[in-house]
């Protein structure tokens, strides 16, 4: 099966060249030392809102061969943990899905299922994508659509996800997908997203559940970004450093409804 575009020529240029260009253009210029990451959280919105972001946090790491993709369903299509094994079909390229992690997550837990619906119109993903692609020829993803479920869920698929990461032999990249609070003033917005980045950078993923929970935080993918620094601990992380942050009013001039957006590497 392939999975095709859903937000090409809207969220970002639907033609190769286009494409390429604009991805490199969101690059930081200049020379950038890249490190070995466990995880990081990148946003998923318009590239003209969110893709500086997108492309200073990516392009701080080492992207591997495989990347595990973790994003929020925000459509409630389909299964409430879903995995996608076809071909995702990109302006820039095919890029196929690495089986061997895909399966083993299936055999480790029965609640991650295949299921192509929740891919379907989902974007949280998909933007993610060509950025990896510019920045790794050989890329492989294992794409999994989360929707809203308990902690001690998130629990059990940080622990399968790490048990499969560490029985394989891959060098493997867990990309959270996330925007922070929607479509609230700046100040209120960098109030409450601080609140969430605290939590993040204590590598505290119980306390940024109940933090969003509380505080009514509308940070989108907190479920993805809490099984990601649930499974970057498993596999020995030391550090979350939030290395950019900023709201769409940067780029639409309107501070009175923003969407704040994070790129954080966790080490």
């Amino acid at each position: 099966m392939t999975r095709f575009p859903a937000v090409a020529d809207r969220f970002y240029p639907g033609t190769a060249n286009a494409l390429t260009t604009t991805v490199q253009g969101l690059f930081p210029t200049g020379h950038v030392q890249k490190k070995k990451a466990i995880a990081v959280v990148s946003p998923h919105a318009g590239y003209v809102y969110s893709g500086f972001v997108a492309g200073e946090v990516l392009n701080s790491v080492e992207i591997p061969e495989t990347v595990i993709l973790l994003g929020p369903n925000h459509h409630g299509q389909g299964k409430p943990v879903a995995l996608s094994q076809s071909t995702w079909h990109m302006p820039m390229g095919d890029v196929p899905v690495e089986k061997e992690i895909s399966t083993g997550l299936q055999t480790a837990l029965s609640c991650i299922q295949l299921d192509e619906t929740a891919h379907r119109y989902e974007h949280s993903l998909e933007v993610q994508i060509p950025f990896l692609q510019a920045l790794q020829n050989n890329l492989s993803i294992v794409p999994l659509v989360i929707s809203h479920i308990s902690y001690p869920l998130c629990v059990e698929i940080s622990l399968a996800l790490a048990q499969v990461i560490a029985a394989s032999d891959k060098e493997v990249l867990i990309v959270a997908s996330s925007d922070m609070t929607h479509y609230e003033s700046r100040k209120m917005a960098g109030q409450k997203d601080r609140l969430a980045l605290d939590r993040i950078e204590q590598l505290d993923a119980s306390g940024l559940y109940r933090t969003v929970m509380d505080h009514r935080i509308s940070m989108c993918g907190v479920i993805p970004v809490t099984i990601a620094l649930l499974t970057a601990v498993h596999l020995g992380a030391k550090e979350a450093r939030v290395l950019t942050y900023t709201d769409s009013g940067e780029v639409s001039g309107d501070t009175d409804q923003v969407v704040g957006y994070a790129g954080i590497v966790i080490s």
